[in-house]
């Protein structure tokens, strides 16, 4: 996900600097679906200043704390989000989950030690989806419904993680990875 969509999308709503950005790119739980690093998230908002995208509407400045530049996103920059938009909107890409490999040759390995960790996963799995859940019950009264779309999809998928491990938990109990020729219990 482009860091720069995310900036100029959350300056749409309202100016802001870049520390109140990630504060809510992290309420919004944007950090689970992007990578989130402050170096790069400044490098972006400096990017789009010189660019024109955005423009500073105000400094903050403190005795005890560095200035804080307000942006607002400028017309050129409503530009560029559009067409970022729906370039996301038209990629289709590949996901590639390092699990999904890894698991075809789990076979291998004493089957109560893939036990043990998949019971562990399946743990942080059912947090993942019940606090994916909460952020999105949370968040009903002040977001939009895109963002509600966003939360829900996040939930939706970890719920179907969720029950994608169980399956192979099951299969890994019943010592069952070695088997050729039964289709899954779907």
């Amino acid at each position: 996900m482009s860091m720069k969509m995310v900036i100029l999308g959350l300056l749409l709503e309202r100016n802001m600097h870049p520390y109140e950005i990630k504060l809510v790119m992290k309420e919004r739980t944007m950090d689970r679906n992007m990578k989130l690093q402050m170096g790069s998230l400044y490098y972006a908002v400096d990017k789009l200043a010189q660019e024109d995208h955005i423009e500073a509407v105000e400094v903050i400045h403190s005795s005890d704390r560095p200035d804080k530049t307000i942006y607002r996103i400028t017309d050129k920059g409503k530009t560029l989000f559009e067409q970022l938009v729906l370039q996301q909107i038209k990629k289709n890409d590949l996901i590639f989950h390092p699990f999904y490999t890894t698991l075809a040759f789990s076979r291998h390995i004493d089957p109560s030690k893939v036990e043990k960790l998949l019971e562990e996963r399946i743990r942080e799995t059912e947090h993942q989806v019940n606090y994916a859940y909460q952020v999105y019950e949370e968040h009903i009264p002040t977001v939009p419904r895109s963002s509600l779309h966003m939360m829900y999809g996040k939930y939706e998928h970890s719920l179907t993680e969720l029950k994608w491990l169980k399956r192979l938990y099951a299969d890994v109990s019943a010592r069952k990875l070695n088997d050729i020729g039964t289709p899954l219990d779907l």
